[in-house]
């Protein structure tokens, strides 16, 4: 299911334009090119690039929009180390709302094995920020696997795909995932609203599972409970 909506999606991105930044600037400056494990917002003050900046101009292109818009974050981790409060080098990068924006994105950054370890990537529907004290995300959980180091790079696309693509039957209940690099191992975290709804959250853990073609067990977290353990937190369910 997953693989065939890669296939498409990638068979239409390549039928329109590429996307990718020319090193050269058109007033024939050389353009600066982030750091390796870097992503870099669209402009100096944090605001997020508009989704309209990544088409050419007199490019027509067909739109094919998505059921929500959704909003890339990233969390430096050379900036985190700086901060005291957990969240505040927390920053949105681009904002997309259709399929054809999403691949131009998604050809043009980091895969979570080329990202510095440390680092928090994240795609959460628009208008909710990835922390727990978000209105939205506040009596929710998450679901998490964990992967070797450099391979969950698939599973993160196919990940993103099932999002985006609205095909969790309890859709509605998600809010975004994020994928952790760490020096040994990297994690991918589906969140979601309303950890009280048993029902709703099995199947999340049960069809991510499935569209992952992933067979180890997984857990899911109360977001309250994170705050109060930490990492002494339990799996409430367990798929």
């Amino acid at each position: 299911m997953v693989e065939e909506a890669v296939k498409s999606e990638e068979s239409k991105i390549n039928e329109t334009e590429d996307t990718k930044t020319s090193s050269v600037g058109s007033d024939g400056e050389e353009n600066v090119q982030p750091e390796e494990g870097e992503i870099v917002a669209g402009d100096d003050d944090g605001e997020t690039l508009p989704s309209s900046s990544l088409s050419r101009p007199d490019t027509a292109v067909v739109q094919h929009p998505l059921e929500h818009s959704w909003t890339f974050w990233f969390d430096n981790p050379s900036a985190k180390a700086k901060q005291a409060a957990w969240g505040s080098s927390m920053r949105p990068i681009y904002t997309f709302s259709t399929a054809e924006e999403f691949w131009s994105l998604y050809n043009n950054i980091h895969r979570p094995s080329k990202l510095a370890s440390g680092a928090d990537f994240y795609c959460f529907k628009n208008k909710i920020e990835p922390k727990w004290e978000d209105p939205v995300c506040a009596n929710g959980g998450k679901w998490t696997m964990t992967f070797s180091k450099a391979k969950s790079d698939t599973c993160w696309l196919y990940t993103l795909l099932a999002m985006i693509g609205e095909q969790f039957d309890h859709g509605d209940d998600i809010c975004g995932a994020v994928v952790n690099v760490r020096p040994r191992q990297e994690k991918i975290s589906l969140w979601t609203k309303n950890a009280a709804n048993e029902n709703a959250q099995i199947s999340i853990g049960k069809q991510w599972k499935e569209f992952l073609d992933h067979n180890e067990t997984i857990g899911f977290i109360f977001h309250e409970d994170a705050k109060k353990l930490d990492r002494g937190a339990k799996n409430k369910y367990t798929v």
